[in-house]
């Protein structure tokens, strides 16, 4: 089925994500424990908890790069849209990833032209080989993509020769050319220095404003984005608390979550928060 199709047979009431007690083992480590979580297309979330609590597992399980332990009753753990079974380059027709992780891939090794990047996304592969024919309306999503992400003036630049914000906004990008329905963003400002990391940020509230669900995993409160209503509180693999902005980003909450006395407070559109 193409990209296309696999959108329209999208129906809005269909919910983006249904998690049913995940549970999720590295080793003898237990990851992720019997988490459960619903999103509906449209609802942008924040995943937040410090380092080690699950977020990139989570963030990885929803992306098919692993899979959870198998329930005793056979029952389905996750559906994506619906379904529990995708085939992955479907998958990410609707759903883009961008993460540190994903950037390494593709600013380290050979060499990687900007424009080839964006448009090798069309066939999931790591820049274009003799066997992908680029069609004319190809190119055309991809400059629009590159436009919409403010980095046509990349083209030309080869991807390791870009600043940390310039490569997410490429790989951005390069997930937008399918327009995805879902953005999964796993640390997406790691590595920026104040001025870029809201500049980036108020290109995300673009995104979320022209209708692209987003996923944030971030542990910094400062980063949530004012679009953002809904936020997952996660510690030690467990669900510590969720619900809107208001409930969870408080001093009582956030406390919880990072076993350190922290104060939240909200500045305009944005909240922070500092250690006591």
């Amino acid at each position: 089925m193409s990209p296309d199709c696999i959108h329209q047979s999208l129906h809005a009431s269909v919910p983006l994500l249904d998690i049913h007690e995940a549970s999720v083992m590295r080793g003898d480590a237990l990851i992720l424990d019997r988490l459960s979580l619903s999103l509906a297309i449209g609802q942008h979330t924040a995943i937040l908890g410090p380092n080690g609590s699950g977020k990139s597992t989570l963030i990885r399980l929803i992306a098919r790069q692993l899979y959870p332990l198998a329930r005793r009753d056979g029952a389905p753990v996750i559906r994506v849209f619906g379904r529990d079974r995708w085939n992955v380059s479907e998958l990410r027709s609707l759903i883009g990833i961008v993460s540190p992780a994903v950037q390494l891939d593709y600013t380290s090794d050979s060499p990687l032209e900007v424009f080839d990047a964006v448009v090798s996304g069309f066939f999931s592969a790591r820049g274009l080989g003799l066997d992908h024919e680029v069609t004319p309306s190809m190119r055309e999503r991809a400059r629009d993509a590159l436009a919409q992400m403010e980095a046509s003036h990349l083209i030309g630049r080869d991807m390791a020769s870009l600043s940390t914000g310039e490569a997410r906004r490429v790989l951005i990008a390069r997930a937008l050319v399918h327009a995805p329905r879902a953005l999964l963003l796993d640390e997406p400002c790691a590595g920026l220095d104040p001025a870029s990391r809201r500049r980036f940020l108020e290109s995300l509230r673009q995104l979320a404003r022209h209708g692209t669900t987003l996923l944030l995993v971030t542990h910094h409160v400062e980063e949530i984005l004012p679009e953002i209503d809904h936020v997952l509180l996660l510690r030690d693999g467990k669900v510590l608390q969720e619900g809107n902005k208001e409930t969870v980003l408080t001093d009582s909450a956030i406390t919880a979550a990072f076993a350190m006395p922290v104060h939240v407070r909200r500045r305009g559109d944005y909240y922070s928060a500092d250690v006591d």
